[in-house]
């Protein structure tokens, strides 16, 4: 069966996912192809494109379009009833959710028929079919984490339809419901009201909270206020946070924010600005460890017991992608192994919606080996992309591009590094990276505040080869896609200072040459010249662009950013 899973739903972080017999062929997020970062409001138009002319699949060839966003009874389920009940003080809202509860769904429905119209899809309304939003999130980690032993299931967002929190387990291929929780009691809401409070945008900013966290102490703020949680129950205070309506504080400007006046009354004025400031530190220190706190408590109660069976829990949906969060999962005593899927967030609920009718119609799902997805460039057309470039890059084609590319990082230059099939998600692993030797003190801040043009105290990552992994990171879990955080052992501390953060983690990408042979050769060849497996790994965009696609988006940020070494393929690209 051919199946393409579209997401967007919540219209934002639109992408596309194309399975084949059970295989993930393509996967790509719309804003990369269109420069818009988190494409709101889109359709992924030409991220199917790009799945379908991949895998050279004709439009008529599709035999399934699986959308992450379902319809919702009024009776069968609590969720529309608890939606009203809980935004009483928002009539219009409690009585639209109760009579009209399924407009989301139509406007998605018609919206994505029409796409697929464009994408000359013959019938597209035929082979439409709609899966839970929190059963996408479920499926794309349960089906792809290859866990053959009954698997605890957790998920947790901002909000699907109405579910915010998602408790299950699958068994033999079939994802089975445990507890939801619905609008407005989301953890996940908490957080980005919290974000947004700080000073920074939902969607991107949640990571810069986590990032800004370690500086803080949580202890000297109780915000339990905000969230009640006893371990089986959850209810967030809406007079504070997931606010709606008249509740809601507007700026000078009239924008609302999901925060009232009354947290303002309590914790003063929202943060402006990029430094890491008191008190906002600590508030951030208080909000990331409500989540660890609450979301731990509700694990133990609603997976314990699988947990104990097992062992194996899965873990999707935009909070996934706390990778301190994830660092408290691993060390639950009774979790042996968690996989994150690492695509967690929206974009994701493509591959899950696709991956979930797929195994409905009886193909066989297989596990992720890897993320790099997304479209490829042969040398000759990175040589062409240069030529045609405007700006008339001086560039040569490299008879060795790996240990050409390992000697300039060795001099302390970052480099662009421009390779093979981009990557699917958020994090860049090796194919559209900026990258710079982790021993050279002061690489961090050079591409913090030179070619990010980002916060100076935003930490970087650390990608690493397998064979030294166990000995920097002090553990055997798998870790291939950025999505866990670990305590660094202290006789590499010094050796490896631009990936260590404040805390002493690293957020690590464990390299393997299966697959990514290319990568593992540089590092390799890096650890040559200056005695470390590790190389400094951020992905290749400036702060507020998506990551790079092709080779010309790769030569645009090239000469809009102080960036010296562009390789893109073999071609090395320079300024100097």
């Amino acid at each position: 069966m051919i199946v393409l899973g579209l997401s967007g739903a919540l219209r934002h972080d639109p992408s596309a996912a194309l399975y084949i017999d059970g295989k993930l062929v393509a996967a790509a997020e719309e804003e990369r192809f269109i420069r818009d970062k988190h494409a709101k409001q889109k359709w992924p138009l030409q991220a199917a494109k790009f799945c379908l002319d991949f895998a050279g699949i004709k439009p008529e060839q599709v035999d399934r379009i699986a959308f992450p966003f379902d319809e919702v009874g009024l009776f069968g389920s609590p969720a529309r009833w608890h939606y009203a009940k809980r935004y009483w003080y928002a009539p219009d809202r409690a009585l639209d959710g109760l009579l009209n509860g399924n407009r989301h769904f139509r406007r998605n429905r018609d919206g994505v028929i029409d796409m697929c119209q464009q994408l000359g899809i013959p019938n597209p309304a035929a082979k439409f079919v709609s899966v839970e939003h929190h059963l996408a999130h479920a499926s794309s980690a349960y089906h792809l984490s290859g866990f053959k032993e009954k698997t605890a299931i957790l998920g947790i967002d901002g909000k699907g339809e109405y579910a915010t929190t998602f408790f299950g387990y699958g068994e033999n291929g079939k994802i089975h419901k445990i507890k939801e929780f619905y609008d407005p009691d989301s953890i996940g809401g908490v957080y980005g009201a919290l974000t947004q409070f700080l000073g920074f945008e939902m969607l991107d900013g949640e990571f810069k909270v986590m990032g800004m966290a370690p500086y803080g102490n949580p202890k000297r703020f109780d915000f339990s206020r905000l969230i009640y949680c006893d371990g089986k129950d959850l209810k967030v205070d809406t007079t504070l946070v997931n606010t709606i309506g008249l509740r809601r504080y507007k700026d000078e400007k009239g924008t609302g924010y999901y925060f009232s006046p009354k947290l303002i009354e309590w914790l003063g004025k929202p943060r402006h600005g990029d430094e890491i400031d008191d008190p906002y530190i600590d508030y951030a220190a208080a909000m990331q460890q409500l989540l660890e706190d609450v979301t731990l408590k509700l694990v133990e109660h609603y997976l314990g017991d699988i947990l104990r069976e097992t062992g194996k829990l899965v873990f999707a949906g935009g909070v996934a992608l706390n990778v301190k969060l994830n660092q408290r999962l691993i060390e639950m005593p009774n979790v042996k192994e968690l996989f994150v899927q690492p695509a967690a967030s929206d974009a994701g609920t493509a591959i899950g919606a696709a991956s979930f009718v797929a195994h409905e119609l009886g193909d066989q799902v297989e596990p992720l080996k890897h993320v790099y997805l997304g479209p490829k460039f042969s040398t000759e057309e990175c040589v062409k992309a240069c030529e045609a470039h405007p700006s008339k890059p001086k560039f040569t084609v490299l008879p060795n591009a790996i240990e050409k590319t390992a000697e300039i990082l060795a001099q302390g230059n970052p480099v662009a590094w421009f390779q093979g099939r981009m990557e699917f998600g958020p994090r860049a692993l090796g194919c559209r990276s900026i990258l710079g030797d982790p021993s050279h003190p002061g690489i961090a801040e050079q591409i913090n505040l030179q070619i990010k043009y980002r916060e100076r105290w935003r930490p970087f990552c650390p990608s690493m080869l397998d064979r030294a992994a166990k000995d920097i990171l002090q553990t055997e879990h798998p870790a291939p896609y950025m999505t866990f955080a670990f305590k660094v052992a202290d006789k590499w501390k010094d050796k490896i200072p631009e990936v260590v953060h404040v805390d002493g983690t690293a957020r690590a990408q464990v390299v393997s040459k299966d697959t990514n042979p290319r990568y593992y050769a540089l590092i390799e060849q890096l650890e040559k010249l200056r005695g470390v497996p590790v190389i400094l790994n951020t992905s290749l965009n400036r702060r507020g662009e998506p990551m790079v696609c092709s080779p010309t988006d790769a030569l645009n940020m090239f000469f809009g950013s102080e960036l010296q070494y562009l390789v893109m393929e073999d071609v090395l690209v320079t300024k100097v």
